[in-house]
């Protein structure tokens, strides 16, 4: 099956298609991750995206039941140089290729992803389109790809969202997980600690939060620009100093919006397994896994109360922020990984221990 990717300044790379037949419009990213394919995959921040894996070898352990990170995929298209058909691995279910295909998420491989990944890193992310088939015209899709609606700027999280809450009993402590396309990673590793975890809706009001008398709130990540969830913005808010609050990538960055900073979006993202951050109360450097493409604007945060807490130590970004005085901190990365190093699988564990500080 023919395949081809355009990109928004009308570069275009020619392959040969796998997954599903057809087109999709997205923002092209890249990840940089050596495994964890199938997590990317059903990540609910790549909505809206089609993901290069830079990692040349991709599908070689299948795809199996366990390591699915949420309901279904999200991706709007998968772009990889060598495309294994013939997985070798004892849990493996099924390829790649009839997952997509089963989700109808169109593929691409056999092409020059390291040029691919230098353009996007020079020129910034862009809008781009991915079509499988035996007919494809280049020349429209150019044509239509120029007057395709920037995807970028659109509020993604109702997209991702839970319709319905839905709790992990445990005898622990109480924690509200608002959903703006959160990771089941998340949830499991605070059951994992024994809480009692219920995942809510994005549009669940900070009334209704606190109604459940939760110990804690945890604010997942989430795919866009967390300026374009003004709502789930505005719940943050009055949230805040009610419960110990804990917020993860999409959810750092509504707490900092919330605390009355600012986001911009980042040329080309912080996407894969191997970032350095520094902790800068400890002094260390832990190798964390991060998606993102926005971040907060260190010079927007308030002076006195509120502290970056981490920097990014390739580009120098904000990669957490720590209250001085209320129960609350964020990160920009994924301390549940999945995929990624376990180095900030700690900050779970704080964020149980500032809960029991509150409740003595």
């Amino acid at each position: 099956m023919k395949a081809v990717l355009i990109l928004e300044d009308g570069t275009v790379f020619e392959g040969k298609g796998f997954g599903a037949e057809g087109e999709n419009f997205g923002e092209v990213v890249f990840n940089t991750s050596m495994t964890g394919y199938q997590e990317i995959l059903t990540d609910p921040s790549y909505f809206g995206q089609i993901v290069t894996m830079t990692y040349p070898l991709i599908g070689n352990y299948g795809i199996n039941p366990d390591d699915f990170e949420s309901r279904k995929p999200f991706v709007l298209g998968f772009v990889v140089r060598e495309f294994c058909e013939y997985p070798s691995n004892w849990r493996s279910e099924k390829t790649v290729d009839q997952y997509l295909r089963e989700n109808g998420i169109p593929a691409i491989c056999g092409i020059d992803t390291r040029a691919l990944t230098r353009r996007l890193r020079d020129h910034g992310t862009m809008g781009g389109v991915i079509a499988t088939g035996e007919s494809i015209d280049v020349e429209a899709l150019k044509k239509r790809l120029t007057g395709h609606p920037d995807l970028t700027r659109r509020d993604h999280v109702l997209q991702v969202t839970i319709q319905e809450s839905y709790t992990l009993s445990n005898d622990g402590y109480r924690i509200v997980l608002m959903d703006f396309g959160a990771k089941h990673n998340i949830a499991r590793s605070l059951h994992s600690l024994g809480c009692e975890v219920t995942v809510v809706p994005a549009t669940t009001t900070a009334q209704q939060v606190l109604a459940m008398d939760p110990d804690g709130i945890m604010l997942s990540n989430g795919p866009g620009d967390p300026a374009g969830a003004d709502y789930a913005v505005n719940t943050v808010r009055q949230l805040i100093g009610k419960r110990p609050m804990f917020g993860i990538c999409l959810g750092h960055q509504i707490l900092g919006l919330a605390l009355g900073g600012t986001t911009y979006k980042l040329k080309f993202g912080h996407r894969g397994a191997n970032h350095p951050v520094k902790d800068l109360a400890s002094g260390r450097v832990h190798i964390t896994s991060q998606n993102h493409g926005y971040a907060v604007d260190a010079c927007s945060i308030p002076q006195g109360d509120i502290v970056v807490s981490h920097i990014n130590l390739n580009d120098n970004t904000v990669e957490g922020l720590r209250h001085r005085s209320l129960p609350l901190f964020s990160v920009q990365y994924h301390p549940e990984a999945s995929p990624g190093p376990w180095d900030s699988n700690y900050l779970f564990d704080q964020f149980i221990d500032l809960i029991k500080q509150e409740r003595r």
